[in-house]
């Protein structure tokens, strides 16, 4: 009786061997429907009586569930496949990395995968929802996944694409609270290369000022990061004051330092007056 499951490993290999786009993988789409075919029958032959399975010790075997899943991963590959293949017919889709990401690799290679279909179409929210579905079925790391495709965008310069995945983000239903907020912190760490206009509106997209005000740290906005924080609760804006003021020291900024000085001294005062006001 023949080996089902690695006939089905060996379609696998043949589908990705040597591709370099998914070009290549669309006209290969054939290996993965022989892998769906050799599954399938190894479940139906698993299904007969256990004589005849007893008698087969040394084919590869596997589970009803783990068959289950790889079949998904299969028909989800086949999706991506075709939707990279016109992606790149449509000159939207970079090839930008080799050996080419597929979902029968490990999970940073997924996570790869999940990035060129964000990525791939003429807009992000084109390719989310399968992007999506692969997060969500191998479970990856969403958040690491979309701070990976942000960056790739601020690399692109495509800013507005930056505020979609955010949109497509939030609407998934599935995010933190904080993921926005942690995307765009991310993208920013590549501030130098970000037109001033588009800086000034990326941090401002964001939502908790806190994340603000290390948001112009990063971007060494100093005077812009004390404005935010001074507005905070009286702890809070202590501590990110403090903040501002060590940054300043280290950049060699005596201007803002002075001036977060001169305001930690005042709030300290005012703290000890209204103290002695209550004994």
């Amino acid at each position: 009786m023949k080996d089902q499951v690695r006939a089905a490993m060996t379609c696998i290999r043949f589908f990705s061997h040597k591709a370099k786009t998914y070009t290549e993988l669309g006209e290969k789409l054939s290996w993965l429907l022989k892998a769906k075919d050799h599954l399938k029958i190894y479940l139906q032959e698993t299904s007969r009586s256990s004589k005849r399975k007893k008698n087969n010790f040394f084919r590869k075997k596997m589970t009803a569930a783990d068959v289950s899943r790889h079949m998904n991963t299969l028909q989800l590959q086949m999706e991506v496949t075709r939707f990279l293949h016109r992606c790149e017919s449509a000159g939207t889709s970079q090839i930008t990395t080799l050996p080419l990401p597929t979902l029968f690799g490990n999970n940073h290679m997924k996570m790869d995968v999940a990035c060129k279909v964000m990525l791939g179409g003429k807009n992000v929210e084109d390719g989310f929802g399968m992007a999506f579905r692969v997060l969500q079925d191998f479970q990856l790391d969403a958040a690491a996944t979309y701070c990976r495709a942000a960056r790739q965008l601020v690399e692109r310069e495509k800013y507005s694409e930056i505020r979609q995945l955010l949109k497509c983000v939030s609407e998934s239903g599935m995010a933190a609270k904080s993921d926005g907020d942690t995307i765009l912190l991310n993208c920013l760490e590549a501030f130098k290369r970000i037109p001033p206009q588009e800086l000034e509106g990326l941090i401002q997209a964001i939502h908790h000022d806190d994340n603000k005000v290390q948001a112009y740290l990063t971007c060494c906005k100093l005077r812009s990061a004390y404005l935010i924080a001074v507005k905070q609760e009286h702890s809070r804006a202590t501590a990110l004051v403090q903040q501002v003021q060590q940054a300043a020291k280290s950049s060699g900024d005596a201007v803002v330092q002075d001036i977060c000085t001169q305001w930690l001294l005042t709030s300290q005062a005012r703290g000890a007056l209204g103290s002695g006001s209550r004994k």
